[in-house]
C-alpha cells in the first residue's frame, strides 16, 4: 500500500513536469498494467515499482490493477482480449506457461500474446527437514532408488513448485509421491517434522528456516548459485546438468502489438526494471532483475511451455477446467 500511495501522490507532479511526452506517439493515454495475482507478491511489487519511472518517461499515468483469480487466468484473459495497441499490459509469472499443463485455458499461451520483456528471476531451493537422512541431491537420488515405489514424498503447492520435483524425479529416474498443500507455509511444519521428505520452494520463502537449521538445503535450481546461499550448489553443477527451475516475472500484452510499439515497450520496461533502486528492492526479495528483447522473451516462454508441459504429460497430469 505504501508503494501504491507514493505512486499516486507522485503522478501529478510527474505529469506536470513532462507534458510533452504524451504527444506525437505512443503512449497517448494511460497504460494500465494488470497483475493477475493478489497484492504483495513479486509480480505485484515489480509492476508498482516500474510504473513510476514509466509514468515519468511517458507523461501518462500507469495504473496497476490486480485482477486475481484462477491461478492468474482471469487477469491474463483480460489482456488477451484487449486491443493490440500497447495500452494494456500484464505482469505475469512462470504460471503463464505452467497453467497450460494444469488447465484448459480460455486463450492460447503463445498465440494470443505479445511478449515484452522478462523482469525478474528467482531460484528455488531443494530442501528437507533437518532429520531427513540425505544432505545432497545425489544422496537423495540414492536414497530414493534404495526405497522405491514412491516412498520419498515431496510437498507441492501447485504450479512450478509441484512440477520442479516431478522434473527432478524424471531426470533422476526415481519415483516420488506428491503431497499437496495450499501454500508453502502450510507445508513447512510437516517438512520440519518429517511428515513429508522434501520440498522445492522459493529461496526467500525457505531461507529463514535454512538459516535457523530447521531445513537442510540440498541444492538450488538456478543457472548460478543463489546469493543468499553461496555454499549451496546448483543442481546443474552438483548432480544434474541442464536442470533449471525458477519463478520469474514478465511483461506481456495482447497479440499483434505493432512492432515499433512493442520495441518501445520492451526497451522502456526493461530499462525501468534495471534501475539500481529497483534492482536493490528486488535483491532484498531474493529476486534478480533481468531484461530481454521481445524475441528473446518469446523464445524463453516457448522453452518453458515445452519443458513443463512435457514433465506434466509424462507424470500423467491432465488439464482440467479452469476456475
Amino acid at each position: 500500500m505504501l508503494i501504491t500511495r507514493r505512486i499516486a501522490l507522485a503522478a501529478p507532479a510527474l505529469l506536470a513536469a513532462l507534458p510533452a511526452r504524451a504527444q506525437g506517439g505512443f503512449p497517448t493515454r494511460p497504460v494500465r498494467i494488470i497483475v493477475p495475482y493478489t497484492p504483495g507478491g513479486v509480480s505485484d511489487i515489480t509492476a508498482r515499482l516500474i510504473a513510476e519511472p514509466l509514468a515519468a518517461q511517458w507523461g501518462q499515468p500507469v495504473p496497476v490493477e490486480n485482477r486475481a483469480g484462477a491461478d492468474g487466468i482471469i487477469g491474463t484473459e483480460v489482456v488477451a482480449k484487449s486491443a493490440p495497441d500497447g495500452q494494456t499490459l500484464a505482469l505475469v509469472s512462470v504460471g503463464h506457461p505452467v497453467n497450460a499443463a494444469f488447465y484448459r485455458l480460455p486463450y492460447d499461451t503463445m498465440r494470443d500474446f505479445s511478449f515484452v520483456t522478462l523482469t525478474t528471476r528467482t531460484p528455488l531451493v531443494l530442501c528437507a527437514g533437518k532429520g531427513f537422512g540425505p544432505s545432497t541431491a545425489a544422496e537423495l537420488v540414492a536414497y530414493a532408488k534404495a526405497n522405491p515405489a514412491g516412498h520419498v514424498t515431496f510437498a507441492g503447492t501447485g504450479g512450478v513448485v509441484r512440477l520442479a520435483p516431478v522434473l527432478f524425479a524424471q531426470r533422476a529416474g526415481v519415483e516420488m509421491t506428491y503431497v499437496p498443500y495450499r501454500g508453502s507455509t502450510q507445508a513447512h511444519p510437516d517438512l520440519m517434522a518429517g511428515r513429508v521428505d522434501i520440498m522445492f520452494d522459493t529461496v526467500p520463502a525457505a531461507l529463514g528456516h535454512i538459516q535457523s537449521g530447521a531445513f537442510k538445503a540440498l541444492a538450488t535450481t538456478g543457472a548460478a548459485r543463489a546469493p543468499q546461499l553461496p555454499d549451496v550448489p546448483t543442481l546443474t553443477e552438483a548432480f544434474m546438468p541442464g536442470y533449471e527451475a525458477t519463478t520469474w516475472g514478465m511483461v506481456i500484452g495482447p497479440a499483434n502489438i505493432p512492432a515499433p510499439t512493442l520495441a518501445k515497450l520492451s526497451a522502456d520496461c526493461g530499462a525501468a526494471v534495471m534501475r539500481p533502486e529497483i534492482a536493490a528492492r528486488h535483491a532484498a526479495l531474493g529476486a534478480e532483475v533481468v531484461r530481454s528483447t521481445p524475441e528473446e522473451t518469446r523464445r524463453f516462454v516457448e522453452a518453458e511451455l515445452e519443458k513443463w508441459g512435457d514433465a506434466a504429460r509424462r507424470a500423467g497430469i491432465q488439464p482440467q477446467a479452469a476456475g
